[in-house]
Parts: C-alpha cells; sequence; structure tokens
C-alpha cells in the first residue's frame, strides 16, 4: 500500500511520503470509511483566510491553488498559492467570489481535489458546498444539507429547540412583511432585532428601539442581506441588552464524532462586527462555561455536524444563555483557539475532509485542555476618529509588532500594498498568548505599540484604548462596552515625523523650491561656519513660507537671550495683519505676546490714522509692554513745495502721542525718504520739543543715502538708529552697520562697537545668505534706486512689488510698474505708505500696467472696472481714514452703493469669541491647540489653516537644514535630521521616479537603512496636462482672468441672473485679491473655474449671454 501511494502521488516529494506513512499507520485502527487523500486545495477566497489555509497545506504536502478577481491581480494570496487562475472576468469585485460556476470550472480544469471556502463569500452558501459535491469537488466543511439548515437560521432555531437549547424569542420562520414585524413587537415588546435568514458577519443585523425606527430599519436590514447574501429574507427575535457574546469552537467527523474546543468572548463589538476576541472567556462561571460547551455538542450531534463550526450564544446579566446561530465554517478568530488548545483547525479541517475520524487524529474530548490565554486583534484601514470609515490607499511604511507570544495572520500587510475599496478593511489579525489575561493583554499592547503603518489610518490607536481600559483588563465586558465607553475614541495622535519629512523633500525635489518668484537661483550648498542663529520674521510668513509656528520661534529665541529686550511691530487696530480685529482681540494678543516673552511693542498705522494707533498703545501698554510709537513717514518736510505731510503735521501728531503715554517716539521712514536735511529738520524739532523721550528712527537704503541720513538723526538728537549688518544691508534693507560705526567711531556718536566684531558678524550672514538666494532681492534687482525719491515706494513693499510683477509676467515692464506706483499713489489721494497701505498702491498700480490704464482712464472708467479688493476695501474705509480724506469722486464711482465705514473701522465689530474659536479649532485639529493657537487663527484664520495642514502632511520641519527646506537633497546626498533629543534620522535620498498616468513621481530614500518612497505630485507636469480655454476679447459676454492667481471663491453658477459691476468671483495671487465683476447684464451660460483652480491672465472664467 506504501509503495502504491507514492507511485500514484508522483513527483509530491518527502512531505507526501511523510503522510502516507501517517495513513498507513492509522490504516488498520480506523473506523470503515472511504479515505480520499487530498493532492490538491483550492481556496475559494482571497486575503488572510486563502493565505492561512495555504500555509497548512503546505505544511500537509498539499499542492495549493488559489482564484482572484481582475482588481486582485497584485494580492498577495495568489502568490502565495502554487497554482493561481483569475474568475469572474468582468464582474464587480466581490461578485467575482461570488460565481460558482468559474470557481467550478477551474478546480475541475486543474484537477483540484477539495475546496476550501474560507470565510465570507460562498462559505454558507448550500448551493456551493451541493455544487462542488456535483463536480466531484470535495467541500472542506459540513455536508451541503448541513450548510443548508445550519444557514437558515429559522431552522437552526427549531433544531435547537429540538436538542433543548434555550433560545432567544423569535419569529419560527423569516418573515415576509413589514407587519409581520411589527405584529412580533406588539407581541414581544421592544427592543428587537433583524437578523438576515441567509448569513451572519453582523450584515443584515439592525436593533430597533422603538415604533418610529421600524419601517428605516426593517429596509436597511432588508437590503443588506440581499447585497450580501442574495437573499433578503429576515427573521426577527426579542433583543437581548448587554449580553456577553460567547461562542463555543465545536470540531465533527464523518462518524458521528463531535468535541468542542472550549468558548470564545466575542463581546467587544462595534455595530455587530467583532473587534477583540479572546479564548477562554473572562470570568466566565464554571457550571455556565459546561452548559455551553455540552449544548453546542449536543446541538452538532443533533444534526450529524461534521468538520470545524461555531456555536453562537448570547449570554444576559442574570447568566442565563440563549442560542443565536451556528456558523458552519472556519471563524475569523478562529486563531484564539488554536493558540490555546495547541490544536490546528485547518489541518484537523483537512484531515476530517478526507475522511480521518477524530480519535484518529488524537482529538479526543479529554485530551483537549486549555492553556493560558489568547486574545486576537483586528488591525483594519479604518479610521475611528471619523467613525470607522474605511481608508484606502498605498501603505507606504509597514512595520509589525513581533516577539514573545505575538502572531500575525495577514495578507496585505506590506510596504507598497495597495488598499482597495472593494473589500473588506482587515489588514492583520494580531494574536497575543500569555499565561492569562493580563499578560496576554500585555503582550498584545507592547505589539500594537511597535506597529508603524504609514500612507493608510488603522484602527491601531483605538485598540491600544481598549488594552488600557480598566474595566477590560480586570472585569467582564457586554456588548455595549465600546459605546459605553466614549474615551476609547481619544485617541492620541500618531507623530509620523520620518514620513512626512521624506513626503516634503520628495515634493521639492519634484516641484522646486517654494520660491514666491520664478528665478533659477539655488541655495548656496555652503553652510554657515559658525552655530546657525535663529533669525525672526513677520507673524504671518512664519506659517505661510517658512511653515513654523511665530510663537514657537519666540519662545526659543527667549529662551536662548534672556537678557535682551525683544521688540515687535504692532499695527495699531490691525494687529499683525492686514484688516481689522475686534478690540478685544487686539487686546489679547499683546497679552500672549507678552506671556511669550516681547518686551517692547512699536505701534503704528498705515494712515498714522490716530484712532487705530491710540487703540494699539493701550493695548501694548495694559499688557505691559514697552510702547513705542511710530510715525510713518513720507514726504519731504525739506521741501516747502510738499505740505500735505509737513514739518508741522509730523509735530503734531507727535504731540498727541506723547500725550498719550509712549515711553517711546519713533520714526518709521519705510521708503527711505529722510534724506539729511530732512532728517535734521524733523529730529530736531521733535528734540526740541519732547527733550525726555527716547526717539528711534528706522529706515531703508534704497537710494543709498541711508548712513548719511541716519548720521544726521544722530546728529540732531536721535538715541537710536537702525542699520543691518554690512552683508545684509544696502537697497531695500537698513543702512550698513559697519558704515555708521566706522564713521561714529572717535566722535561724540561713537558706538563703542569694534569693527572686527561686526566683521565677524557679517562674515557669517554673507554666508547664511545664500542659502536664501531665492529668496533674495538680488535675483531681480542689482542695485538700488534713487527714483524712490519720486516714486516713494516702501523698501519692503519694493522688493515685493518686484517679485509680484515677476510672478504675474510684468518683469519687463517694471519701470513702468514703478511709475504707475506714483500715479497709483496719486489716485488715492497721495497716502502715507506703510502695509498695509502700501500693498494697496502696489495692487492699484499693478492693476494699471496689467490692463494698460492711464491715472485718466482709471478715473473716467472706475465705475465699470473690477478694481483689486484691497484698493476697494480701502475705499470703503476698511483700514481707517487717510490724512486729508478719501479722493472723490474716485471713491463714489468705485464704491457705488457698497456700504461705508465711518471712524475707526474695529469699533463697530463685535468682540471675537475666543472659546468657540477654541472649539472649532480642537474640533478641526485636536486637543492639542494652545492659547498661542487660537491667536494665530484669530489673526490669520486662513493662513492659520494653511499651516496646520502643511504640517499634518509634512510634520514640523524646523529640524531640516536652511538648504534642504528650500531646494531639497540631491540625488545620492546623505545628511541627517534630528527629530529631538536622541531621535536621529539617517536618510539618503536615491532616485525620482518617471511621471505616472495620475501625474506623480514616486521619489526613493534610504532612511535609516530601508527603502522608502514615497509618491509626489507633479505639479508643472499636471499643469501641462490640462488645458485652459482662453476668453476671446472679441465675444461679447466671455470673462477672462484679469490677473494669473488661484480662484478663491466661484460666486455664481449656470443659469444665475447677474448685473453689471455684480461680482462674479475672486481670485488671489500673492496675497492680492480681485474680485472680477460683470461687465454686463445677463444670464451665466457657462462656469469654466472651480475654486483652488489656478489661472493664467485671460483665462476663461465664465460666459455670460443677454
Amino acid at each position: 500500500m506504501m509503495l502504491r501511494y507514492t507511485v500514484v502521488q508522483g513527483g509530491l516529494g518527502l512531505l507526501a511520503v511523510r503522510r502516507a506513512c501517517v495513513v498507513s499507520r492509522f490504516a488498520h485502527s480506523a473506523p470503515q470509511s472511504e479515505y480520499r487523500p487530498i493532492k490538491k486545495v483550492m481556496v475559494a477566497n482571497r486575503g488572510e483566510i486563502a493565505i492561512r489555509v495555504f500555509r497548512a497545506c503546505t505544511e500537509l504536502g498539499i499542492r495549493t491553488v488559489a482564484v482572484y478577481s481582475e482588481q486582485d491581480t497584485g494580492q498577495m494570496h495568489r502568490q502565495k498559492a502554487d497554482e493561481a487562475y483569475l474568475i469572474g472576468k468582468g464582474l464587480p469585485p466581490v461578485a467575482a467570489y461570488l460565481h460558482i460556476p468559474d470557481i467550478i470550472k477551474v478546480a475541475k480544469d486543474n484537477n483540484v481535489d477539495a475546496i476550501h471556502p474560507g470565510y465570507g463569500f460562498l462559505s454558507e452558501r448550500a448551493d456551493f458546498a451541493q455544487a462542488c459535491a456535483d463536480a466531484g469537488v470535495m467541500f472542506v466543511g459540513p455536508t451541503p444539507e448541513t450548510v443548508r439548515k445550519m444557514g437558515d437560521k429559522v431552522e437552526a432555531r427549531a433544531l435547537a429547540i429540538s436538542a433543548g437549547v434555550p433560545v432567544v424569542p423569535g419569529t419560527d420562520s423569516p418573515i415576509s412583511s413589514l407587519q409581520e414585524a411589527h405584529a412580533f413587537a406588539q407581541t414581544y415588546g421592544f427592543p428587537i432585532i433583524f437578523k438576515a435568514a441567509y448569513g451572519g458577519g453582523g450584515r443584515g443585523m439592525r436593533v430597533v428601539k422603538e415604533y418610529e425606527e421600524l419601517e428605516e430599519n426593517y429596509q436597511r436590514a432588508y437590503s443588506e442581506a440581499l447585497t450580501a447574501f442574495g437573499n433578503g429574507a429576515l427573521f426577527v427575535e426579542k433583543f437581548i441588552e448587554k449580553p456577553r457574546h460567547i461562542e463555543v469552537q465545536i470540531l465533527g467527523d464523518k462518524y458521528g464524532n463531535v468535541i468542542h474546543l472550549y468558548e470564545r468572548d466575542c463581546s467587544i463589538q462595534r455595530r455587530h462586527q467583532k473587534v477583540v476576541e479572546i479564548a477562554p472567556a473572562f470570568q466566565l462561571d464554571p457550571h455556565l462555561r459546561d452548559r455551553l460547551h455540552t449544548d453546542a455538542v449536543n446541538l452538532a450531534k443533533q444534526v450529524g455536524y461534521e468538520n470545524a463550526g461555531t456555536v453562537e450564544f448570547l449570554v444576559d446579566k442574570h447568566g442565563k444563555h440563549y442560542f443565536i446561530e451556528v456558523n458552519s465554517r472556519l471563524q475569523v478568530e478562529h486563531t484564539v483557539t488554536e493558540e490555546i488548545t495547541d490544536v490546528d483547525l485547518v489541518h484537523a479541517q483537512l484531515h476530517v475532509c478526507e475522511g480521518r475520524s477524530l480519535p484518529e487524529l488524537s482529538l479526543k474530548q479529554n485530551k483537549i485542555r486549555v492553556n493560558g490565554c489568547a486574545i486576537q486583534c483586528r488591525v483594519t484601514t479604518e479610521d475611528p476618529a471619523r467613525g470607522f470609515q474605511p481608508d484606502t490607499g498605498r501603505i507606504e511604511v509597514f512595520r509589525s509588532g513581533e516577539g514573545m507570544g505575538i502572531r500575525l495572520d495577514s495578507a496585505s500587510a506590506f510596504q507598497g500594498a495597495v488598499i482597495s475599496p472593494h473589500y473588506d478593511s482587515l489588514l492583520v489579525k494580531v494574536i497575543a498568548s500569555g499565561k492569562d489575561l493580563p499578560t496576554a493583554a500585555s503582550k498584545m499592547s507592547r505589539a500594537l505599540a511597535e506597529f508603524r503603518v504609514r500612507g493608510v489610518k488603522t484602527n491601531i490607536p483605538f485598540l491600544q484604548n481598549v488594552f488600557a481600559n480598566h474595566q477590560f483588563l480586570h472585569s467582564t465586558v457586554d456588548t455595549q462596552f465600546i459605546d459605553e465607553n466614549q474615551e476609547l475614541f481619544n485617541l492620541k495622535p500618531t507623530q509620523n515625523r520620518a514620513q512626512k519629512l521624506l513626503h516634503y523633500l520628495g515634493h521639492v525635489m519634484v516641484n522646486g523650491p517654494t520660491t514666491p518668484i520664478p528665478v533659477k537661483a539655488k541655495p548656496s550648498s555652503i553652510d554657515p561656519v559658525i552655530p546657525p542663529v535663529t533669525m525672526g520674521a513677520t507673524f504671518d510668513v512664519a506659517m505661510r513660507f517658512l511653515s513654523e509656528c511665530p510663537w514657537k520661534r519666540l519662545q526659543e529665541l527667549r529662551a536662548l537671550i534672556p537678557n535682551v529686550p525683544f521688540q515687535m511691530l504692532l499695527r495699531g487696530a490691525n494687529a499683525v495683519g492686514y484688516t481689522n480685529y475686534p478690540d478685544n482681540a487686539v487686546f489679547k494678543f499683546c497679552e500672549v505676546a507678552k506671556e511669550n516673552g516681547m518686551d517692547i511693542f512699536r505701534v503704528f498705522d498705515s494712515l498714522n490714522y490716530l484712532p487705530n494707533m491710540l487703540l494699539g498703545m493701550e493695548a501694548a501698554g495694559a499688557a505691559g509692554g514697552v510702547v513705542e510709537a511710530a510715525i510713518s513717514y513720507t514726504g519731504d518736510v525739506s521741501d516747502p513745495m510738499r505740505q500735505k505731510y509737513s514739518l508741522e503735521y509730523y509735530v503734531k501728531l507727535a504731540d498727541e502721542l506723547v500725550k498719550a503715554g509712549t515711553h517711546i517716539l519713533c520714526i518709521k521712514d519705510m521708503a527711505g525718504l529722510l534724506k539729511p536735511e530732512s532728517s535734521k529738520l524733523l529730529i530736531s524739532a521733535l528734540r526740541d520739543r519732547f527733550p525726555d523721550v527716547p526717539i528711534h528712527v528706522h529706515t531703508h537704503d534704497t537710494a543709498g543715502a541711508g548712513v548719511a541720513a541716519m548720521l544726521a538723526c544722530a546728529e540732531a538728537g536721535a538715541d537710536v538708529v537702525d542699520v543691518a549688518v554690512d552683508s545684509m544691508a544696502g537697497m531695500t534693507s537698513q543702512p550698513s552697520m559697519g558704515a555708521m560705526v566706522a564713521c561714529a567711531k572717535g566722535t561724540k556718536l561713537d558706538t563703542g562697537i569694534a569693527l572686527e566684531k561686526v566683521f565677524d558678524y557679517s562674515e557669517y550672514w554673507e554666508v547664511a545668505r545664500g542659502l536664501y538666494a531665492p529668496f533674495d532681492c538680488t535675483a531681480t534687482m542689482k542695485s538700488g534706486n534713487a527714483d524712490v525719491y519720486e516714486n516713494e515706494i516702501p523698501g519692503g513693499q519694493y522688493t515685493n512689488l518686484h517679485f509680484q510683477a515677476h510672478s504675474m509676467g510684468l518683469g519687463n515692464k517694471f519701470k513702468e510698474v514703478k511709475k504707475a506706483y506714483a500715479e497709483a499713489n496719486k489716485l488715492l489721494g497721495d497716502l502715507i505708505k506703510v502695509t498695509p497701505s502700501s500693498k494697496i498702491v502696489g495692487d492699484l498700480a499693478q492693476f494699471m500696467v496689467q490692463n494698460s490704464l492711464s491715472r485718466a482712464e482709471v478715473e473716467e472708467r472706475a465705475d465699470e472696472l473690477s478694481f483689486p479688493l484691497s484698493v476697494v476695501e480701502f475705499l470703503q474705509g476698511y483700514i481707517g481714514i487717510p490724512h486729508g480724506g478719501f479722493p472723490e469722486p474716485l471713491r463714489s464711482k468705485v464704491l457705488k452703493a457698497l456700504p461705508r465705514i465711518e471712524g475707526r473701522p474695529g469699533a463697530s465689530l463685535p468682540p471675537m469669541d475666543f472659546k468657540a474659536l477654541e472649539e472649532g479649532l480642537r474640533a478641526a485639529h485636536g486637543d492639542d491647540i494652545t492659547p498661542e493657537d487660537v491667536m494665530s487663527a484669530a489673526m490669520y484664520p486662513k493662513v492659520f489653516q494653511e499651516f496646520k495642514d502643511f504640517t499634518a502632511n509634512f510634520g514640523p520641519v524646523d529640524c531640516l537644514s536652511t538648504r534642504l527646506f528650500l531646494d531639497g537633497p540631491k540625488i545620492a546626498e546623505e545628511f541627517e535630521v534630528e527629530l529631538e533629543r536622541g531621535k536621529i534620522l539617517h536618510i539618503k535620498a536615491l532616485a525620482l521616479g518617471d511621471l505616472n498616468k495620475a501625474g506623480q513621481r514616486e521619489v526613493f530614500f534610504e532612511l535609516n537603512g530601508q527603502l522608502r518612497s514615497v509618491l509626489v505630485k507633479d505639479t508643472v507636469a499636471m499643469k501641462e496636462m490640462k488645458f485652459h480655454p482662453k476668453a476671446q476679447k472679441s465675444i461679447k459676454g466671455q470673462v477672462g482672468a484679469p490677473m494669473p492667481g488661484k480662484v478663491l471663491e466661484v460666486k455664481v453658477e449656470v443659469g444665475s441672473k447677474v448685473e453689471k459691476g455684480q461680482p462674479l468671483c475672486v481670485l488671489s495671487a500673492m496675497k492680492m485679491e480681485t474680485v472680477v465683476n460683470s461687465p454686463m447684464a445677463g444670464t451665466i451660460k457657462a462656469v469654466h473655474v472651480t475654486a483652488d483652480a489656478s489661472l493664467e491672465g485671460d483665462d476663461l472664467i465664465l460666459e455670460i449671454e443677454e
């Protein structure tokens, strides 16, 4: 017999010979029955259960066959099998695995001896078991008749009653109408539960607590059952509230032998889906345990059950148990039973299917013992924070928790795996074993903490909360455990810092530096030779361009430099923004700034509007800060022909500020208009008028006369003048520090500073400046220019305007832009020009050049032009009232019927609700919101949101060097990044992939010796892949973009009636917003843009027809 068997098997090898020996050994002791050895097994399933069966088959020397759908071509289960075949071609993803003819055909064509159904799909379909039998293929499970009986919940219930097993009150057969469900509820009362008559797993199951919910839940349960099992039949039971869900694992053979392998507690459920399973059940009364085992075995014998199955019970709070159903298949949670009994259930299934008896397999009830405790967690790609919504995508990082006492059953858990939306969200089953529940739970907690899954969300943070729960660890739980412990949803966010940094670096490598102008300059590859020095930045720029929290930067500086006063600019009632804020917001900002280390508040207003300045001074003083009132300078006090901003004007304004209690008086010359003579006149007048008030002068060196002007100020009595270190000085920056120190040396103005120290300091910043080459004004400017005395463009605005002109395609027309700036200033009434007023003039100047408009044409056509939003809001009075009032009739023409603000803009605003703002931020971003975050959102809601979005995608990037932040690494470059003390990443940039169909490139890195990759959208390529039509000026009703930019808002839709001048949409570019108004009355025919769309000049926005 031995020889004959091995000849038949051919080349199955050593494992087959070993199995043949086993068969020979039991041949004389087995009961009489046909023995049909299995040589090839197909698994009519996918994922981890298919792999679980394949592994068991390989251990037994059985050849394996996989089937897969068109959507599963990349799945691991087809690679683990010896053979794999496509089924369900052209069918939907789930339908492919339900297509019995295809499965049977593959089995017959490939000489399959047996089909294992796994769980789900066809595993409890009697017609599938029958189809296998009709085809002469063994079904690894109960007989078709048993599957039918157990699959019919009503018949299974009747069998349980006949076997003396207690059942929950319910219908004797499937109900056929809503009226029957209503009648049952009237008899037994609510709550009741609908259950699918021909399937399980929580599908088609709905609890109804009151009459009003009956119809909706009936329809939903019917629909779910029909979709999942092909039959919508339902039956109704009385719902047992807060029960424990205990199931008993049974195993039977073809000879009437049935044993149990003890029980599992599956009470931790969400929407009737099991989340955590434990074997054996914790703190279960021994007598109740015996009754459960006995009833399960008796029921199985009643139906002649063979192979593996599970008998499920509910145990109420009084210790009474009720049969609910039999799952005539292998369960997802069979693993925990295997761990505590040391019985391989899949091995046993295959042997029983071959015709072996349980005694032959040494599976006798008196020999089955429980050894310790085992727990299973189902790690799924679901987001607990969003109602366990399934997540899909590519797994970028996968690192599992392993070690002693941990078993992992998975299929898609590997780096690069794509999680499909078509199937179950199970990623990996984690099974922990120990001597008791606390030991197993401890191992599970440790393993979950070791997991690193990036690219898709998982339920791991939720599971970690379960295993930290006191009730779970020390008491019993019921099926309401999750619903009654909402603290389980207080999820600790994962940091994911390393992968986020790789995403950022990849983004920069693919798309280049986040430079505000299209220049080819690259950051210097040379780092400064001394330790880096932290620089300051304007409040919004820290978030907008540096992607850092300005408050954190202030806190770090304060800790490093505890004994030097810090100064900040406060735009009066505008705080650190460009708009109006409620008064309490300005006061609160100053309070928070002072608490974080700010000392001196230089308060100014872009129009020198006194009410705005006084509010800022009061807020700074109330916070305990030193108040420095700053007068913004324009014009020329030495020119008798220019008298709007005369010496008398400045002295009178200084009088008001000193009366208001300023500690320091400042002249803020943002355009660098102070000449030596005007410096002498102005500062002498102020010094004479206020002999005891410190005077501070700030200027820019655009024209090149800054050093001379500041020396004149010092001679006239100024106490402090602002300078910049030599390597950062000149042009639109401040005058040279070295030059000032050298010129003052040996005079009464001697600073006492050694030039050598200035040179050392300058050398560092000369190298550091090279790192910021893409942002440097010298990328587009090569020298200063004395025409600033004519156009009066402030230094910072001069640079910004140059950048903006280049970004809008006007770089070759910058001379025209400067001339237009002077004309725009006159149009608006000759303004004090400091941010934001300088930006308003600049926006109007660019608008004029972009649309080839002269000053006269703007005045003439003001009632029909689509002016930049900043210009419109200025004329409405949003930033205050300019000296001399608003220009007329320009104002009336532009505003028409728009509302106007009289007096201080912020005075009419209601107080800001900081509590509501904080609650909204916590709801959006989690509980780690700080008071400083609240202030950032109060000042710049959109910028703060973008900053939080950036950090959510890329993490904190302040750990990167400047060059890496701006330009990314070079291919093959190796570098280190210190995330925090003791945590250093070793990174090497490896390669950039080709463009894929989605417009992405795969960027490859080596991180701590492991290969990592990220997919990055190529923004340039994606833009080239998209064609946007241009507006034809010859076609009436076509509205084009007046400037390049992004669409912020579309205010109309197709079919909307519009009037001439009505706002159509809002565009934004480089902080400049423009409302596009309708050039005519009519009806919207077509809209060609959506919010967030990027447009070029003249891109078609919409079409209007009369």
